[in-house]
């Protein structure tokens, strides 16, 4: 009978120890998400402040493109006649 409490005990062991390693797996698992969602949600931040820079940067040239024109055409006379 002896051996069958210590088998018993044991298994209850193996048993109590698997039930704390699932727990410390979920644990890990959800944090490991968490973390997953607060790179992509960065990651679209980051992505829509790049769009507003090149917006940014798009409008600027057109404006600097649109001077240049303007100034090359007012005094084309002078620069090129």
């Amino acid at each position: 009978m002896d051996n069958d409490d210590r088998v018993v005990t044991l298994l209850q062991e193996i048993r109590d120890a698997q039930r704390e390693h699932l727990a410390e797996y979920r644990k890990v698992a959800q944090r490991s998400v968490e973390l997953q969602e607060e790179a992509v949600a960065r990651q679209q931040n980051y992505g829509n402040m790049y769009r507003r820079i090149v917006a940014v940067g798009a409008v600027m040239v057109a404006i600097l493109l649109g001077l240049l024109v303007y100034l090359l055409i007012r005094y084309s006379h002078a620069l090129f006649g």
